[in-house]
């Protein structure tokens, strides 16, 4: 039986995160005043201090989670994770538990990766919404005849848990796609408060940008497999670890897939490290028969 270290993405956020680390534990300090130094402001003074809508900035939120997922990770004694695997964004974190990636080096593309989607979120406007109580492939079904009827795009981009897909398009088409899930039967489709679509080709400018960060940066050997978003199976090689990372800003979250993959390869224990408790939900949802674990 193994032990899975899963890391969350944009969305796990809160007023005050990290605040505790700071005050409490020297080696937080030391990581939170090292990114301050990387990044060129104080995130640590954003993280602590500001609001719920300041942390919802693309380009404050991403290295604010990827920098309390790690120092998360790092307070956890004896953690040897046996596979790693991270929702979006957190699968920057989970590169750097299994060693691929250093803490520098991926926090430098976080921040690129952020700042990147966010001009790309400013060029083409658009959104996402939650789609609830449809099956995976009715919602596909509908993003495809939505994107024919309104000549525009919606996909479907997180496949969070069975009956919870969320959806990336157009404003125009993902407004109109939530009107055809409910028709379909949809419990609930919620547009998100997001910047943009994510996880759609409305981030192709963005997904240029990282290609050319990933590639001038070093990438080391696993030390476990890393479940990755875009094929949902493990990965050991570093070419294909960078491939799949660039892919997947134009590419679904395969989250649910990546869970059952996890189970499948003997995944008995989930571990979360990072802000709130969002994975850990999801999780369970997916398979009730595994342990889940929280450390934020």
């Amino acid at each position: 039986m193994k032990h899975a270290f899963v890391f969350p993405g944009q969305g796990s956020q809160f007023p005050g995160m990290g605040k505790e680390h700071y005050a409490n534990n020297a080696f937080a300090k030391k990581l939170f005043e090292q990114a301050n130094e990387l990044l060129g402001f104080r995130i640590s003074d954003t993280m602590f201090e500001g609001s719920g809508e300041d942390l919802r900035q693309t380009n404050v939120t991403q290295p604010a989670v990827f920098l309390h997922s790690i120092i998360a990770f790092k307070s956890i004694d004896g953690a040897k994770p046996e596979m790693v695997a991270g929702h979006s964004l957190g699968e920057f974190s989970a590169l750097v538990a299994n060693g691929v990636l250093s803490f520098e080096d991926a926090l430098q593309l976080v921040a690129i990766r952020a700042r990147a989607m966010q001009d790309a979120c400013e060029l083409n406007p658009s959104t996402m919404a939650a789609i609830l109580g449809l099956a995976d492939e009715k919602v596909e079904e509908i993003c495809v005849e939505t994107a024919k009827q309104t000549g525009q795009i919606v996909v479907p981009a997180n496949y969070n848990c069975p009956g919870q897909l969320v959806i990336s398009g157009t404003i125009q088409a993902v407004e109109r796609a939530c009107e055809n899930m409910k028709a379909a039967g949809a419990k609930r489709a919620l547009i998100l408060p997001v910047g943009g679509a994510f996880h759609s080709i409305l981030m192709e400018p963005a997904k240029n940008e990282l290609k050319q960060a990933i590639e001038g940066t070093t990438f080391h050997s696993p030390a476990c497999p890393v479940y990755q978003n875009v094929v949902a199976r493990p990965v050991f090689d570093r070419d294909e670890i960078k491939e799949n990372l660039i892919e997947q800003l134009t590419g679904p979250v395969r989250w649910t897939q990546c869970v059952q993959a996890m189970i499948k390869d003997g995944a008995s224990k989930f571990t979360e490290a990072g802000p709130g408790k969002v994975l850990s939900g999801l999780i369970a949802k997916i398979d009730r028969s595994v342990e889940t674990v929280a450390v934020s």
